[in-house]
């Protein structure tokens, strides 16, 4: 983002994602119904345009390692989420931990500065920003994990990807096109002055970042339920924010610290319960 602006990075990026869903199209022709064509458009409206590009917006105006510990949000909102729609349940543990993360969340918000955006300083617009985007993320969790009851995971995540590009490339290319009739300020998408680090970093985020993760996510709550997959979400909070003081010198509150603490605790105690053997089963 110090080469281009949040709309052209992140098309950038699903351009790049693209490539590498290719080879997953042309060897997996899926057939999709009338019912199924709309919820794909509609999980791929809001996984790739919607949440991507407030989430990097989020991120423009916050610092990486407050953006990693505002994801220790999602957990619960996505618990909550199946619970409604999709009927899964929780116990009384596993809520009381997603609700710790949620309070950790909270507690790295009121640590944000209220004011404009400074060098290296979160913001408390940046951190709502975050959040935001990982609400419209559970609209796309959830309605992928409808489409791979009769889809596999590849399938769905390469159209996905696919679908939700076509889109985003006509939210951000459309007014540019069309800036010879229409006065606007969009401004044509950087290409030539570009370093070769920030292509690298483009196609390192589109591959792997962007592509491989989807698939491997779609595969893992293909799997299992949707409010358990929530939970490994939080060691993003725990490993992002330690990379960006680590590697960025950036700095952590109190409040970030305390909360982060709650997030790191949320998640041993709901992945270590996932992996307790069930008891056995007698038949009378």
């Amino acid at each position: 983002m110090n080469e281009m602006s949040v709309e052209h990075m992140v098309l950038y990026r699903f351009l790049f994602a693209c490539l590498g869903m290719l080879p997953v199209v042309l060897m997996n022709r899926a057939r999709f119904n009338r019912t199924e064509i709309r919820v794909l458009l509609i999980s791929a409206f809001f996984g790739v345009p919607v949440q991507f590009l407030m989430q990097f917006h989020g991120l423009d105006r916050t610092t990486v390692s407050h953006a990693c510990l505002m994801v220790g949000a999602m957990p619960v909102l996505l618990a909550a989420a199946a619970a409604i729609f999709a009927g899964e349940r929780l116990d009384s543990i596993g809520w009381a931990a997603l609700v710790a993360s949620t309070v950790g969340a909270a507690l790295i918000v009121l640590g944000a500065n209220r004011g404009p955006a400074a060098h290296g300083q979160p913001t408390l617009v940046g951190d709502l920003m975050v959040v935001a985007s990982l609400c419209t993320a559970l609209s796309w969790i959830l309605l992928s994990k409808k489409l791979m009851l009769t889809h596999s995971p590849p399938v769905v995540t390469a159209y996905t990807i696919m679908s939700g590009t076509v889109m985003l490339g006509a939210w951000i290319l459309v007014p540019w096109l069309i800036n010879p009739w229409i006065p606007n300020h969009s401004a044509p998408p950087p290409f030539l002055h570009l370093t070769v680090t920030a292509w690298t970093a483009l196609a390192i985020s589109g591959l792997a970042c962007t592509a491989t993760t989807t698939l491997l996510w779609n595969w893992g709550i293909h799997h299992v339920p949707a409010s358990r997959a929530g939970v490994f979400l939080n060691i993003e909070p725990v490993l992002g924010s330690f990379l960006g003081v680590k590697l960025l010198g950036e700095h952590l509150g109190r409040y970030a610290w305390v909360g982060g603490a709650l997030i790191l605790g949320a998640a041993i105690t709901l992945t270590t319960r996932a992996h307790e053997p069930q008891p056995p089963v007698f038949l009378e």
